[in-house]
């Protein structure tokens, strides 16, 4: 992991709402590889729902799968499967 530290201008958590925790209701969810991503950082920018951290860990429990942090990761280290209940 590179020593350089990402500035975030805003920071806002997910919470939980009336309808629960968001990942009961998702269809795709994004699956990181590791040996792929560069650590650039984009898919935690563009995360609608912050829902990735510092270290690129998307929390599952409020991450909605819309797939943004997949479509705008330059290395394409991040793919959408679709989530078996």
């Amino acid at each position: 992991m590179s020593s350089t530290k990402r500035e975030r201008l805003a920071i806002s958590r997910p919470v939980e709402g009336a309808a629960g925790k968001t990942g009961t209701w998702r269809v795709f969810r994004p699956v990181v590889d590791k040996e792929k991503c560069n650590e650039c950082g984009l898919c935690q920018t563009y995360c609608p729902d912050g829902t990735i951290d510092q270290e690129l860990n998307i929390d599952l429990n409020f991450c909605k799968g819309c797939g943004i942090c997949a479509n705008e990761c330059p290395k394409k280290a991040i793919t959408m499967i679709r989530e078996e209940k």
